[in-house]
């Protein structure tokens, strides 16, 4: 897969993804529909606040540049609506679909996060369903697209990110800051004279030592 589209591109094309499986009534989307779509705040990382002007660049350039949206016309209506065309492409399965609309407007997320998230646009059974569908995605003939990411300290299960917008970016390992040790408090003697200290008290020890011994001897000559 050679496409590397922009975050904006695709906020609008996963958006067009998610209504069409989640409210296909409504599909295909105006260009206001779409806006508001794109600017929503739930289901959303990041959210964005993107101007009619931005969202229409942005269908512009999945319309001619990657083939991936396309306007149509509705007897009746006036106004032109939009939809994408992913599945002329490369067939995703709605499982895939689901999947990949979900890494598109909340970024990456583990196999449980996905099965939990891609469940209001297709039933999912479990994670093992997520991950088979996601190394299915990894190895397709046409891609890959997308990939596992390393394990984040802290956590138990691995994210996945799409590859449309080109490689994720991975964050460095976090650099361990260790406090310089504290040095020693020391008495601000000098070596020599905590020796001649040393043996001062050594000294004087050996001096009540003695003391004691002469003070029993006498004690016990005294009850003979």
């Amino acid at each position: 897969m050679n496409m590397l589209l922009s975050p904006i591109e695709l906020r609008v094309l996963g958006c067009l993804i998610e209504k069409e499986m989640a409210t296909p009534e409504y599909y295909p989307l105006t260009l206001n529909a779409l806006v508001n779509a794109c600017n929503q705040k739930s289901n959303r990382y990041p959210v964005m606040e993107l101007e009619t002007s931005t969202v229409e660049a942005a269908l512009y350039a999945l319309r001619t540049e990657f083939k991936l949206a396309i306007e149509v016309t509705s007897s009746g209506s006036r106004v032109p609506k939009y939809k994408h065309n992913m599945q002329e492409h490369w067939g995703f399965s709605l499982s895939k679909m689901a999947i990949l609309c979900e890494l598109f407007v909340r970024g990456p997320q583990t196999p449980g996060d996905l099965r939990s998230h891609a469940n209001r646009l297709h039933t999912l059974t479990d994670s093992g369903e997520v991950e088979s569908i996601l190394y299915s995605l990894e190895a397709h003939e046409g891609g890959p697209f997308v990939v596992q990411l390393p394990m984040e300290p802290g956590k138990r299960e691995r994210r996945w990110a799409h590859l449309f917008g080109g490689e994720p970016e991975i964050p460095a390992e976090p650099v361990i800051q260790y406090a310089p040790a504290e040095p020693q408090q020391t008495s601000g003697l000098s070596r020599h004279e905590r020796i001649e200290a040393l043996e001062k008290e050594v000294a004087e020890l050996k001096q009540e030592l003695g003391d004691l011994r002469t003070a029993f001897e006498a004690f016990k000559t005294a009850f003979e």
